[in-house]
């Protein structure tokens, strides 16, 4: 008869996973999207790049993006002007007012050389690598 490991926390490991399921397929009962503004990151070989929907921003001082080594946070204000009075108003979903979303970046990024552009609800920031530090061996002198 073989002997099986007993690994007793397989079970919990598997319970977080199902709890991380149903929070992330969840619907949102409150009709509007508190995750705004969705946020993906990935990495080239060169710098580290985030796409960020945010759909109604009418001109560029309204979006900050602030870029702290590892940490971008994406910042601003939706209005929408021109809409139609409250009294008219029937069904309110799409989002508008302040927002602020921070990431955790894959690496170090340098600020020099980081570039934003926004283009159909989508914004894209592209931020170089920073130069990873290397290991160095200090000799010791003896006298």
């Amino acid at each position: 008869m073989a002997l099986i490991p007993y690994e007793p926390f397989r079970q919990l490991e598997q319970w977080r996973r199902d709890l991380d399921r149903f929070f992330t397929d969840f619907p949102n009962p409150f009709g509007r999207d508190f995750n705004l503004p969705r946020i993906d990151v990935y990495e080239t070989d060169n710098e580290v790049v985030v796409e960020c929907e945010i759909p109604g921003i009418e001109k560029k001082e309204d979006i900050n993006i602030d870029v702290d080594e590892n940490i971008v946070t994406i910042s601003g204000t939706i209005n929408r002007y021109n809409e139609i009075r409250e009294d008219q108003m029937h069904r309110r979903e799409r989002f508008t007012g302040r927002f602020q979303r921070s990431v955790a970046l894959p690496t170090r990024v340098s600020v020099e050389g980081t570039t934003a552009t926004y283009k159909n609800g989508i914004l894209e920031v592209r931020m170089p690598k920073a130069a990873q530090e290397t290991r160095k061996r200090i000799d010791v002198k003896f006298q």
